[in-house]
């Protein structure tokens, strides 16, 4: 005959038994098709449990077609007392991962500095911080859940309403979009290493950092005098290179040797104020010497040779992991993740550079803008009141541990609800 099981969750399960089946064995036929261990099955027919595993299916008054519920009995835990995870349990292993991964620690120590530092030398403080965080999580969680609640239940025709059903159903395409990118090509959220080779300058050994982006070739006055060049110095050529923020130019050096795998090559060098990257090697010298980067080969191929990008263990170390800080121009702020740089244009000798304010003698006036923003300091953003939030709005969002700038970005990008920036944070 043909009975039904049913489970909890309301899954409908069709077996063919024979009448005199002891439960026992349907019990271990469940377990086969169901996947709900037998010594967990508690089995019940029109509301009543059947105990004795001996009893057959007829004995049972179990007919054609009936309908059996399985529920799983909830076995105890042994040793609960001295195993349970407890809260501070969960925050006790958190620190111990964070403490055994670097990456993680570095991240944490950028985005929330406080808790890294708490996780390091005070675990009590730690653990405090952490269920602070995680209540503060979880009262967000509840308000979100009784904010799409009371959607589901408001007037469809309200204006509000449906602006909020808008914003609903973005973020759900939002994260669908994300989840289908983690799911087809997952290496889009991986961190790409920036592009470095091996050089020498008049002798010195630099890593130089190559960023097409970037319209003249930078170094910093440090490395310079290391390379001895700096008495080849035109300060003629020095200025202010302004664009979003401003970098010091203190001029150039026209001409000088830097050797490329086995070549040496003329190159002429911006001197400018920094502390991120010594050396920038930029698309006037990539122009100047038809050079090309392949990245099939990993490789910059210039005049016939290939000169091998750097591994990711190979780069400076301020430059290893760039990727976990906000992106500056890596003359300005110590990281190249983005390649953010583009120095002033009309950088060519004899020809005081444009889009500077030229340190020449008789000149006192300010050189045009350029099409190519200078290299810049870090992007200062408006502030809150600039942008209409409320400090409570961002005040909330650092509560759960995030930065002001990152919760002032997520406001940006949740049209200034808090809810949904956090929402987004969380994602």
């Amino acid at each position: 005959m043909r009975i039904h099981i049913s489970d909890e969750d309301g899954l409908v399960h069709s077996l063919d038994v024979d009448g005199n089946m002891e439960l026992e064995n349907l019990r271990a036929l469940i377990e086969a098709e169901m996947s709900t261990p037998f010594d967990q099955q508690v089995l019940s027919h029109n509301g009543k449990a059947l105990m004795d595993p001996k009893t057959t299916l007829l004995a049972a008054g179990i007919r054609q077609d009936d309908m059996l519920l399985v529920q799983r009995r909830q076995v105890p835990r042994k040793g609960a007392s001295g195993s349970e995870q407890t809260p501070q349990n969960v925050a006790e292993t958190v620190r111990q991962q964070i403490l055994a991964d670097p990456y993680m620690l570095r991240q944490l120590t950028s985005q929330n500095p406080a808790l890294a530092e708490a996780a390091m030398n005070s675990p009590a403080e730690f653990q405090r911080m952490y269920l602070e965080l995680e209540t503060r999580r979880r009262e967000l969680e509840e308000r979100q859940r009784q904010q799409e609640e009371a959607l589901r239940n408001a007037d469809p025709f309200d204006e509000n309403a449906q602006r909020r059903i808008e914003e609903a159903i973005r973020q759900e395409n939002i994260s669908q979009n994300m989840e289908n990118a983690m799911e087809y090509h997952p290496e889009s959220f991986g961190r790409v290493v920036m592009l470095y080779i091996d050089a020498e300058v008049n002798g010195h050994h630099v890593k130089a950092f190559v960023d097409s982006g970037a319209q003249a070739t930078i170094m910093t006055p440090e490395l310079a005098e290391k390379c001895n060049i700096m008495h080849l110095l035109d300060v003629r050529f020095a200025g202010i290179a302004q664009g979003v923020g401003t970098a010091k130019i203190l001029g150039r050096i026209h001409s000088a040797q830097m050797k490329l795998g086995s070549q040496y090559l003329p190159c002429s060098f911006t001197i400018m104020e920094g502390k991120g990257v010594d050396l920038l090697f930029g698309l006037d010298m990539l122009k100047r010497h038809q050079a090309i980067i392949d990245l099939e080969k990993n490789a910059l191929r210039i005049h016939g040779e290939e000169v091998r990008f750097l591994s990711e263990h190979e780069l400076p170390e301020k430059a290893r992991w760039e990727g976990e800080n906000d992106a500056t121009s890596p003359l300005e702020g110590g990281s190249a993740a983005l390649g953010a740089v583009h120095p002033p244009g009309g950088l060519h000798p004899g020809v005081p550079p444009a889009g500077i304010s030229a340190a020449v003698p008789g000149s006192a006036s300010s050189a045009a803008s350029t099409p190519a923003p200078a290299p810049t300091a870090k992007p200062t953003p408006p502030p809150a009141q600039a942008r209409g939030y409320s400090e409570d709005k961002i005040k909330m969002l650092m509560d759960l541990g995030i930065p002001r700038a990152q919760a002032l970005q997520a406001l940006d990008a949740a049209g200034g609800d808090a809810d949904v920036a956090a929402s987004m944070l969380f994602q």
